[in-house]
């Protein structure tokens, strides 16, 4: 049993503490129910989708024509309402009853005007990251370490001059102190030719570390040949796979279906992405600029939402290329390897603009043939792959497979 004294405490602190959530549970949450209910056909201030935009909507009719006309616009147009039968001459779509209370629709109104008066607002004067105008102090606070080895390499010229002459000062004032006579300049070819007799080995050994480090620099600029590891072109639209892929969280294969299904990833066309900029016109650093491009590709008229007859394909930079000798396919690795793509492509999703991760040579692919497991588990594909079966039956179900033990590093894999 609880004290009477200390029930008498305890009761007032657990309605002070239920009071807030059960104030919060009843007043609606205007943003969640427009965006449930409205923001399929509706925007507010980036101009009409399917219906009308709704900014300053409360300032076209009052809050009880708004009521009717949110709770049933079929109603209100029967009615014989003028402005009703106005919007559906309009648009003619009839907009579906809402299921909403008073207190909800007003939430939902109280929302539209808040973000209504964000639109009226001036825009700060802001420069998009990397974009045309960027500021001078950005553009100057790029790397300076190669004048900064310059300056020392040039200090350090002027020391060892300095010194020289210190050395050949301090000579001459020794041999005028001891009477000894100045020795004949001999010709600049002379010098170092006695130079270089009276210093062999030294001279030796510089030849074979000149002859080791051009030897070494030679093999790799040659291997480097046709690699294009950190390739990072232009591109037509400036596409932030770091805004889709990362902030979003939007699915690789949502834009690149064929991976799954097909040897190439493929270059999303054009149609899809519109199916998410046919609403959103305004991307958050760049504007209306770069949305404004996949319209004029596709000749379509953002306020009428018509298509014009001029569409023209845009031309993408190939980023990841292999040779025609290599066969590569997308599914296979995708689909029954369950790869990921970031394995090859790297962090995609942290990439502004997209560029060759991996050196995607031949030794890079085997080593990960080597090392990869294959997925058995629950993976039909390799029920009658009859490399898995034999390799189960010499060691036992829990032996390790990898790509190479099936054959990933047979050479007409890859080569036919």
């Amino acid at each position: 049993m609880t004290h009477p004294k200390l029930r008498g405490v305890l009761l007032p602190l657990a309605l002070l503490f239920i009071l807030p959530f059960a104030v919060s549970a009843a007043d609606p949450d205007g943003a969640s129910l427009f965006k449930a209910n409205c923001a399929a056909c509706h925007s507010v201030g980036k101009g009409k989708l399917v219906g009308p935009d709704l900014k300053d909507i409360q300032k076209r009719q009052s809050e009880d024509w708004l009521l009717k006309w949110i709770k049933s616009s079929a109603s209100l147009r029967k009615s014989g309402d003028a402005y009703a039968n106005e919007i559906f001459g309009q648009y003619n779509i009839e907009m579906p009853d809402q299921s909403l209370s008073p207190s909800e629709i007003k939430a939902v109104l109280g929302y539209i005007k808040s973000e209504g008066d964000k639109a009226s607002a001036p825009a700060s004067v802001s420069t998009p990251v990397g974009g045309e105008g960027a500021s001078a102090e950005t553009d100057s606070s790029g790397d300076n370490s190669f004048y900064v080895l310059l300056l020392i390499a040039v200090i350090l010229l002027v020391v060892a001059a300095v010194l020289t002459r210190v050395r050949n000062g301090l000579q001459k004032a020794i041999r005028a102190k001891n009477g000894i006579p100045e020795p004949a300049l001999l010709p600049a070819r002379q010098r170092m030719y006695v130079w270089a007799r009276s210093n062999k080995k030294l001279i030796a050994v510089a030849i074979i570390v000149l002859g080791v480090w051009s030897s070494v620099k030679g093999w790799y600029m040659l291997a480097d040949v046709g690699i294009s590891q950190g390739y990072q072109p232009d591109q037509p639209i400036a596409f932030s796979h770091k805004l889709h892929a990362g902030e979003m969280k939007i699915s690789c294969i949502y834009c690149h279906s064929g991976a799954e299904k097909s040897k190439t990833a493929g270059v999303p066309s054009v149609n899809v992405c519109m199916n998410c900029h046919k609403a959103i016109r305004q991307g958050p650093t760049t504007g209306t600029a770069e949305i404004a491009k996949i319209y004029a590709a596709l000749d379509y008229d953002p306020n009428t939402m018509t298509y014009g007859p001029n569409s023209k394909p845009l031309v993408w930079t190939r980023v990841h290329n292999l040779p025609d000798l290599a066969y590569f396919n997308h599914s296979q690795h995708v689909k029954v390897g369950g790869v990921k793509c970031q394995t090859c492509h790297g962090p995609v999703e942290e990439m502004t603009v997209a560029k060759q991760f991996a050196p995607l040579t031949m030794g890079w692919c085997i080593n990960c043939h080597r090392t990869t497991q294959v997925k058995l588990e629950n993976n039909h594909y390799y029920d009658n792959y009859h490399p898995v079966p034999e390799l189960m039956g010499k060691h036992g179900r829990d032996t390790v497979v990898t790509v190479e033990k099936i054959g990933g590093t047979e050479c007409a894999r890859c080569h036919y």
